[in-house]
């Protein structure tokens, strides 16, 4: 297989799992956290690690960034550019961080502590986002969100990439075998 053609298979792969990733955002919306039932679990992070692992950080943020933007349009339009950002950054710090580990420890126990330490990153990270923008999205102070993150913003994050990450490590294997036929 030349090179053009495996650049045009990976590009497919990385469409593929955008639009799953979309179909995830469309089809799972679950609140986790009955006093902040605007946190919804979704499984769209799925695809995005999957692509992270499978093909590379790089194309794993690919995905991240098409699936949250076509989100942005279309299922969580009300939340408009702040929902686009905190999508983005929130899955991005997961994939990148899960992907780099996983490329340098290329087995099951690589892909474990790349998920954990994404998911770490990911949880970190969505404290002093939600401060600045949650409180812009919901039109409250800071001394609100402050009043969030513990009982609700951090349980959210924690279980919401806990169950991705479970999912990721479950379906990779037969996913990868499955995609690295192809590549």
């Amino acid at each position: 297989m030349n090179s053009k053609t495996k650049k045009i298979i990976r590009m497919a792969i990385i469409a593929m799992l955008t639009a799953i990733s979309v179909v995830l955002i469309y089809i799972v919306r679950i609140p986790l956290i009955p006093s902040a039932p605007f946190l919804e679990y979704d499984a769209a992070d799925i695809p995005m690690l999957i692509a992270g692992a499978l093909l590379g950080p790089v194309e794993g943020l690919t995905v991240v960034f098409l699936a949250s933007l076509i989100q942005a349009f279309t299922v969580s339009a009300a939340s408009g550019w702040i929902g686009f950002l905190m999508h983005f950054i929130s899955s991005a710090a997961l994939v990148v961080v899960a992907s780099l580990i996983y490329r340098r420890l290329h087995c099951a126990k690589g892909l474990i502590i790349g998920l954990v330490a994404g998911s770490l990153v990911m949880i970190a990270l969505m404290i002093p986002l939600n401060f600045i923008f949650t409180g812009i999205f919901l039109n409250v102070g800071t001394k609100a969100v402050a009043q969030m993150i513990i009982p609700a913003i951090l349980p959210f994050n924690a279980l919401k990439t806990s169950i991705n990450s479970v999912i990721t490590f479950a379906v990779f294997a037969p996913c990868s075998k499955a995609l690295k036929k192809i590549i």
